[in-house]
C-alpha cells in the first residue's frame, strides 16, 4: 500500500485498485504512481470496501471476480449508495453481456482484460476530470449555505465559525444531503479512524447544532435513529 495523502487535504488524486491477482495489480499499482497518482491496493470485496469507507477514494478500479465475493456486489452496497466516488471495472468478463451488467451496477466505465497500460491511464483520467467537473462548489440546505472553496458557512445573513473538525463533519452531511451517515462512517472521514469511540461525534454534532442553531434557528442536523446523522430541511429519512 502507498499513499502519501490523506483523503482531505490531498495533493495528489487517490485510486482505490481492487484485484485479486497479483501481477495484475502490481502492473496497474506501479503504472498509476508513475502516472502521478497515489494508490491502495486490496485483494477481496471486503478489504477493498474497508479501504472504500476508511480513505474516500478518488477513483475505484475494481475487478469483478474477486475470492470473496463477485465484484458486481460491492456496487451494491451501502458504501456504493452514499459515494460520489467514480468506478472503473477491470475485468477478463469482457462480453457485452457482462459489460453491460456492470454499466448497469453502477459503474461508470468497463475495461477488459488484456488492457493496454496507455488505455488505462486515458481512461482514468476521463473519470477523474469528469468527477471534479462535476462536484458543486455550493452546498445548501434551506437558508444554510456552505461555500466550499471559501469554506465559508451562512446561514442567511449570519456568517457561523466552525472548526475545522466542525466543518468536516458539516460538509460531509451536505455532500450526502437528504442521506443518513452513520457514525462509523463519520469516524472514517473526519477523524481517519473508524474504530475510534463514537462518542466523540456526538460531541461534534452537538457542536455543531448549537452553532447552526443560535436564537432558535431551525434544526436541520437530524438524528435518524439506527443510521446515524442526517442534512435535511425536514429531517425525513430517504
Amino acid at each position: 500500500m502507498h499513499v502519501t495523502g490523506q483523503h482531505r487535504n490531498r495533493e495528489k488524486p487517490l485510486i482505490l485498485v481492487v484485484e485479486d491477482e497479483e501481477h495484475v495489480a502490481s502492473f496497474v499499482q506501479q503504472a498509476l504512481q508513475e502516472a502521478g497518482y497515489d494508490v491502495l491496493v486490496a485483494a477481496d470485496a471486503e478489504t477493498g470496501e474497508h479501504f472504500w469507507v476508511g480513505h474516500d477514494p478518488d477513483l475505484l478500479i475494481l475487478d469483478l471476480m474477486l475470492p470473496d465475493r463477485d465484484g458486481i456486489e460491492l456496487l451494491d452496497s451501502p458504501q456504493r449508495a452514499l459515494s460520489k466516488t467514480p468506478v472503473l471495472i477491470l475485468s477478463a468478463r469482457s462480453a457485452m453481456s457482462d459489460r453491460v451488467k456492470g454499466l448497469d451496477a453502477g459503474a461508470d466505465d468497463y475495461l477488459g482484460k488484456p488492457f493496454g497500460v496507455e488505455e488505462l491511464l486515458a481512461r482514468v483520467r476521463v473519470l477523474l476530470r469528469r468527477a471534479k467537473d462535476s462536484q458543486p462548489t455550493v452546498h445548501k440546505c434551506d437558508d444554510l449555505q456552505i461555500d466550499v472553496l471559501s469554506r465559508r458557512v451562512t446561514r442567511g445573513e449570519r456568517l457561523i465559525f466552525l472548526s475545522e473538525t466542525e466543518y468536516r463533519l458539516l460538509e460531509l452531511l451536505a455532500q450526502r444531503r437528504e442521506t443518513p451517515v452513520s457514525k462509523r462512517e463519520l469516524l472514517a472521514h473526519v477523524w481517519d479512524d473508524p474504530d475510534r469511540d463514537d462518542n466523540v461525534v456526538e460531541v461534534y454534532v452537538s457542536y455543531v447544532r448549537n452553532k447552526l442553531e443560535w436564537r432558535g434557528a431551525k434544526r436541520l442536523v437530524h438524528t435518524v435513529r439506527g443510521k446515524g446523522y442526517m442534512l435535511s430541511e425536514t429531517g425525513d429519512a430517504s
